[in-house]
């Protein structure tokens, strides 16, 4: 039994050589799904604070109306585009996409009135910012309470105020980083072997292998064995550059997590294994392996949560292989679960590991 052993640890080694020694094989695994990190954690990442990019046409001459612009260029969410001085340039800008609306002052702004300054300003939009423009109005509403206050006694019969639970909530980037790791599991798992077993058939490399001792178990163990070391190495980086660069924040145990990374990797791979074992050349194994992907991409949770689905697709989605993976990895670094609180998830993996290794050894093929 050592002496298996053995061999499947040499076959590893010299396995995970090759890989680290392969730049091509480096990229697709490594840093395409670092591209993609970057990609949605500059778009779901920092700040999600509300912002407007808007236009500010000032007709009135008073002084409260320059006192109010000072106050609304101070704001924090709401940038105002200087070049714009008429409503014309704005009025070509908001069609074109460049401002989502157009604040009017009019010349009656911060008239006097009683001794009170009074006046009414007008919010410009285009049909297709009504929901940002009616944001904006919010927000000036709100503004302009603060100020009446100062000018008149208000007696207000509801209110309204908030409170902070102790629990925690996912951001965008918490959620979709979940979905991004288990878009760099299916790289290394699916695509690595179904790009690489059909070139050693080519080579004629697993014809000469199949004519030595060494069994199948212990080549798809070796395997195992390279492409979870692989998949290590890939999740720490992941890991790093989304704590360092975009503040995700891991709630659960980071053992936790390796272990269950490592479960997903040997479920997942089990899938690589058995197209690219299956598959004579190329031709044969890159159509099969992207019929199996692109569903699981896409109705898994990887771009987008799943709740946003039909329900009846929802039932349908929670079965497939990749759905435990994100699942699972969503809830040990966003919510802090245990391995033991997953089980659901690691139990789905087992049941889909049995079942694919199961078809892996039955299809395999040497040539």
């Amino acid at each position: 039994m050592k002496q298996h052993l053995l061999t499947v640890y040499i076959f590893a080694k010299i396995s995970t050589k090759r890989f680290f020694r392969d730049r091509l094989a480096l990229f697709f695994t490594i840093l395409f799904p670092l591209i993609f990190l970057f990609v949605f954690g500059g778009i779901f990442g920092g700040n999600t604070q509300v912002s407007f990019n808007i236009a500010l046409i000032n007709t009135s001459n008073s002084e409260f109306a320059n006192q109010y612009i000072e106050q609304i260029t101070s704001t924090a969410i709401i940038s105002i585009d200087d070049e714009v001085t008429t409503q014309e340039t704005a009025t070509e800008k908001m069609k074109r996409g460049e401002l989502e609306a157009t604040i009017l002052l009019p010349e009656d702004f911060g008239t006097i009135n009683n001794g009170t300054p009074t006046g009414e300003a007008k919010v410009i939009y285009t049909a297709n910012n009504e929901q940002a423009a009616q944001t904006l109005q919010s927000v000036l509403t709100a503004q302009f309470a603060e100020i009446n206050a100062q000018f008149v006694d208000i007696s207000v019969p509801f209110t309204v105020t908030t409170a902070q639970i102790n629990e925690q909530s996912l951001s965008r980037f918490d959620y979709t980083f979940a979905g991004l790791l288990g878009f760099a599991i299916i790289g290394l798992g699916i695509f690595g072997p179904v790009n690489y077993f059909p070139d050693l058939k080519k080579q004629g490399i697993l014809r000469r292998l199949h004519t030595t001792p060494l069994k199948v178990w212990q080549y798809f163990l070796s395997t195992v064995g390279s492409q979870t070391v692989v998949g290590l190495v890939t999740t720490a980086i992941m890991l790093i550059v989304a704590v360092t660069v975009f503040d995700l924040k891991v709630v659960g145990s980071y053992l936790a997590l390796a272990i269950f990374v490592v479960l997903s990797i040997i479920t997942i791979l089990g899938i690589g294994l058995a197209v690219g074992g299956w598959a004579r050349n190329e031709r044969q194994a890159a159509p099969l392996a992207n019929i199996i992907v692109f569903p699981m991409m896409f109705l898994s949770g990887t771009f987008f949560p799943r709740f946003a689905m039909p329900e009846w697709l929802q039932n349908v989605s929670q079965f497939l292989p990749l759905t435990p993976v994100i699942d699972g990895i969503r809830l040990i670094t966003t919510e802090g679960q245990t391995l033991l609180e997953v089980s659901e998830q690691i139990g789905l993996l087992t049941a889909w590991s049995i079942i694919i290794y199961f078809i892996a050894f039955r299809v395999f093929r040497w040539e």
